[in-house]
């Protein structure tokens, strides 16, 4: 009756051993996928670190104060040869009456590329790759910029004011402030030196 039990423990040992090696081949071949999924590059869906800065330019509307416009019918529309390089530095700030903008908190602006307000009047940047614009700029450079609201990213440099102080971009991630500058490294250069702030007319209120 023993000898008859020998040939069952035998197939039961060889199944055992079958479902381990199976179930082993199994666990491993998961994280050799993930190790190589871990090594290609993230664009947010994009092919390329460029495409995804280009997408990211647009949806965070860059182009709605850094692209001078021009008058059609329809009103203004971005005149693209002239894409991204700030407010023209030869075009005279908005005529109104700056006492009374500023006095009302009222913010102004014909162009979009120049604003008035409290502030004073501000004018957008060049972001083109340029020397007058951004063409000296590193990436690091152009991350702190954004991230601490900070005129050409120099620590100690004056504060940006409004509308860029205003804007949500400062949020970004490191990557995704990365691919703007990648992108922006790729556009026509424009030399179009980039105006300074006009300080306020009306003296702040002490509170």
């Amino acid at each position: 009756m023993r000898k008859s039990y020998l040939p069952f423990i035998a197939g039961m040992a060889f199944v055992a051993i079958c479902l381990v090696n199976c179930s082993g081949n199994k666990q491993t071949e998961p994280a050799v996928n993930l190790s190589v999924a871990a090594e290609k590059p993230s664009f947010g869906g994009y092919e390329t670190q460029v495409q995804w800065g280009e997408h990211l330019v647009t949806i965070a509307g860059c182009n709605d104060c850094h692209t001078p416009k021009k008058m059609t019918p329809m009103g203004p529309v971005d005149d693209t040869s002239l894409m991204l390089s700030g407010h023209p530095e030869k075009m005279p700030p908005p005529t109104v009456d700056r006492k009374d903008v500023e006095s009302k908190g009222l913010v102004v602006t014909a162009s979009f590329t120049s604003w008035v307000g409290p502030w004073g009047i501000t004018y957008s940047a060049n972001l083109t790759p340029d020397e007058t614009g951004t063409g000296k700029w590193t990436e690091s450079q152009f991350l702190y910029a954004i991230k601490n609201s900070v005129s050409k990213g120099i620590p100690g440099s004056r504060s940006l004011l409004p509308p860029m102080a205003l804007m949500p971009v400062k949020f970004m991630t490191d990557d995704e402030l990365k691919a703007i500058y990648a992108y922006l490294r790729t556009i026509k250069p424009i030399k179009n030196s980039s105006v300074q702030p006009t300080p306020p007319v009306l003296a702040m209120k002490k509170q």
